[in-house]
């Protein structure tokens, strides 16, 4: 017999970003929050592998000004 209910670590975080925002993001769902959450991290990642990429062309070009 369950007393609880539990929630997934996503769903918890949805509905703690939802909640804080209350009546100011009357517009937002959680679909629309779970959509900006995969853009940003898709983002975040895009930026993390250019620069990687940026980082192995340096070393293999062997710059040693600084750059």
């Amino acid at each position: 017999m369950r007393f609880f209910s539990r929630k997934s670590g996503r769903e918890r975080l949805l509905e703690t970003v939802s909640d804080s925002l209350g009546e100011m993001s009357s517009g937002l769902t959680k679909g629309r929050l779970a959509k900006a959450g995969l853009i940003a991290g898709g983002l975040a990642g895009l930026t993390a592998g250019s620069a990687g990429v940026s980082s192995l062309r340096r070393r293999k070009e062997g710059a040693t000004d600084g750059s």
